[in-house]
């Protein structure tokens, strides 16, 4: 079998919003069950069908490196962090942190993932469900809230599954399709934005 073409997509967010337990589910289908915290970096595979269904299909692997969070010092995790934003194609940011200013730069495909979605009170959803609208419209980025120990939230044909394929088919496209493919060849930590707004009390 031929080797296949890659795209590198960071995970980015605060510690325990659920990065590992979202990369498990995005790349094994199932629910990561005894989670841990990242150190440094872990790296799984997704396999991606580019323009399923067209003559243009082509087959791609979809490497999620999911970076550890802010645990630690800020000066420490900062320089942890920075040596894994080398030649990175798109972005997946996980109700965590995110630096405005980085991807205004160094424009990237990016996708907003709320990965507790089932913890969330009932009375609190709308709300949430609204500032997350409001931020993904933004950062011109589409948005899923989803419960990482329920494999349903990402079942092929729900909206969540086709924003996450139209995603890493943006990512592809960006990559190996245009003419000025302008990747982000790496960054370091600035000013940030906020993402806390995205937590419920």
């Amino acid at each position: 079998m031929a080797s296949l073409d890659r795209v590198k997509v960071l995970v980015l967010g605060d510690s325990g919003v659920g990065k590992s337990s979202l990369v498990h589910l995005l790349c094994q289908n199932q629910v990561l069950g005894n989670p841990s915290w990242t150190v440094g970096c872990s790296v799984d595979v997704r396999v991606q069908d580019y323009k399923e269904g067209t003559p243009e299909e082509k087959t791609y692997y979809i490497e999620l490196w999911d970076v550890g969070g802010s645990v630690g010092s800020a000066s420490s995790v900062k320089s942890t962090r920075a040596v894994f934003y080398n030649s990175v194609n798109g972005v997946i940011v996980s109700n965590g942190d995110y630096d405005r200013e980085q991807f205004a730069e160094n424009p990237v495909p990016l996708l907003l993932i709320g990965t507790k979605f089932d913890q969330i009170p009932e009375n609190k959803r709308s709300e949430v469900l609204t500032r997350t609208a409001f931020l993904s419209e933004d950062f011109n980025a589409e948005e899923i809230n989803l419960d990482c120990t329920n494999p349903r939230y990402l079942a092929a044909g729900t909206s969540n599954a086709v924003k996450l394929s139209r995603f890493f088919d943006k990512v592809i496209e960006k990559r190996y399709f245009t003419r000025d493919p302008s990747q982000m060849t790496g960054f370091t930590d600035r000013k940030r934005f906020n993402f806390k707004s995205l937590h419920y009390d």
